[in-house]
């Protein structure tokens, strides 16, 4: 078995080292970036896959990455953690069933929801003690998937016909349009110091230090790394305000 994630802020990676360790210990676990992950995979005939849902569908960057290397898939058995911050009715289904459409074989997934302690969207904010209620339900939740994964029966969250309805009224009908291009909306205010911090966390490489100012470009892939990271909260992309 391998992990592999893509994590904006860390919820993700969070979920797949935890599942991964209550799984069976010896599970190496990888990002998408890493430059090993192609290789990796390709060694594997089992992949937990974990990523963060954008308005109930797969991150452009993640979604590439499935299609650039869309001959690793095949013959695969793979079991998708989707993380969240409101709800998502196939955010599982929808890596599984990208992957599936490369030749391989989703047999479960598990739904979190994580906190989102940085946003710029006043109604994803929480307060501390909201956030530790939220992880800890969280890590209740991938205790138990894992240990009935170990018995040969996998949660199926995210799953199957009426979970696809879910998503698609739910939100992919209104906003799934979002996630189809990379955006050109990270917007940098007056505050901001040139530190650089957010150039080094992009992973498109979108954001360079022009004139003591980040300047973004149309590539974000909205991971909200830099927003999440900025010490002057100085970075928003739905919103114009960090909470």
């Amino acid at each position: 078995m391998l992990g592999i994630y893509f994590s904006g802020t860390g919820n993700s990676k969070y979920a797949t080292e935890l599942f991964c360790r209550e799984y069976d210990e010896k599970t190496e676990i990888l990002s998408i970036e890493d430059n090993n992950a192609v290789d990796k995979i390709d060694n594997e005939d089992f992949i937990v896959f974990s990523y963060p849902v954008q308005y109930s569908t797969v991150p452009k960057i993640l979604r590439d990455f499935i299609i650039s290397n869309k001959g690793l898939w095949n013959g695969k058995k793979v079991f998708v953690i989707a993380t969240m911050a409101l709800f998502s009715g196939d955010g599982a289904g929808q890596l599984g069933k990208l992957l599936e459409k490369y030749g391989a074989e989703c047999v479960g997934g598990l739904h979190l929801k994580m906190p989102d302690n940085i946003c710029d969207e006043k109604v994803l904010k929480h307060s501390f003690e909201k956030n530790k209620l939220l992880i800890k339900k969280s890590e209740h939740k991938i205790k138990k998937s894992a240990e009935l994964m170990k018995f040969g029966k996998p949660t199926k969250e995210g799953i199957g016909l009426f979970c696809r309805i879910v998503g698609f009224l739910g939100q992919r009908m209104f906003f799934g349009r979002k996630t189809r291009y990379y955006s050109d909306k990270l917007k940098t205010d007056n505050k901001c110091i040139g530190c650089g911090l957010c150039v080094s966390l992009c992973p498109m490489e979108n954001i360079k230090i022009e004139n003591n100012k980040a300047i973004s470009y149309d590539k974000c892939t909205m991971c909200y790394r830099c927003i999440n990271a900025c010490p002057k909260q100085s970075i928003t992309l739905l919103g114009n305000k960090v909470y």
